[in-house]
């Protein structure tokens, strides 16, 4: 882990990057907004995957974004039928709130579980995972928004963006992995959904504070914003939804992009 972060600090490293597209799922729709707000239906996530799938995504992430807040489990009907489309790493989140859970969703084709409000209510949850799957399974998804408040100056939402934590983003960070999760999907509530370009300063904070990859989330609108998370905040991977839920921008052309300035990327089919 130490060797890790030191080659972060001197550059990114020569790995391939990953680009990863995010469904958001309500009520079996995917949706998105802006700031977790004003959502829209953007189609069904089932034809949406296979697509992505298709055009050579390395991964996709797909979230039940009420699951949490509405109390309930995931849809696992949903999961199951997109996991049936698709044949890359698929992780899934919204919802789980017990190692018994993570067990169902990975039965229904996830290769990852991602958790977040459960995790921050009950930390165990990660560890207990972590043992039983493996660390590479748990995924620790963050919702984090600017506070002047915290040590770091961002602070951990939860709920769907619902409810303050009073948890530092960085310190709730360093304790996930020591805890035993893998991998961290970090959504900046700040940029979701602007197009205006991820929140590069609390990316780099947490990328090169943790020795796990961290998956960069909220306010890609162009292939340069996805460029630029890669060069200047050392993230691992870069998650993408309204640009390419729009036909603004397509899985080959932000590779392509990527490619011709010195990001190395897995190839597309």
């Amino acid at each position: 882990m130490d060797a890790w972060k030191e080659s972060r600090r001197r550059g990114p490293p020569l790995l391939s990057k990953r680009l990863i597209v995010c469904l958001d799922v309500r009520d079996g729709r995917t949706t998105k907004g802006i700031r977790f707000k004003d959502n829209v239906d953007v189609g069904d996530p089932v034809d949406m995957a296979r697509k992505y799938y298709e055009d050579g995504v390395d991964e996709l992430v797909f979230y039940d974004i009420t699951a949490s807040s509405e109390r309930r489990k995931i849809r696992i009907d949903t999961v199951r039928r997109v996991a049936e489309q698709v044949f890359i790493p698929f992780s899934v989140g919204g919802g789980i709130s017990t190692v018994a859970e993570m067990r169902e969703v990975l039965l229904a084709g996830a290769e990852k579980v991602s958790v977040n409000s459960a995790a921050v209510r009950n930390p165990d949850i990660i560890t207990g995972g972590a043992s039983l799957y493996g660390t590479q399974c748990i995924v620790l998804g963050m919702d984090v928004a600017k506070d002047s408040g915290m040590p770091c100056g961002y602070g951990v939402v939860i709920d769907g963006g619902r409810t303050r934590t009073g948890l530092d983003a960085l310190q709730w960070a360093q304790k996930a992995e020591r805890l035993g999760a893998g991998e961290i999907v970090l959504n900046s509530i700040d940029a979701d959904g602007t197009q205006d370009g991820y929140e590069l300063t609390v990316t780099g904070l947490i990328s090169r504070g943790v020795g796990i990859p961290v998956v960069a989330s909220g306010g890609a609108g162009s292939a340069a914003h996805v460029l630029t998370v890669f060069r200047d905040a050392a993230a691992d991977a870069a998650l993408v939804a309204s640009i390419v839920h729009s036909g603004a921008w397509s899985v080959p052309r932000i590779k392509a992009y990527l490619e011709e300035n010195g990001i190395p990327v897995r190839k597309t089919k």
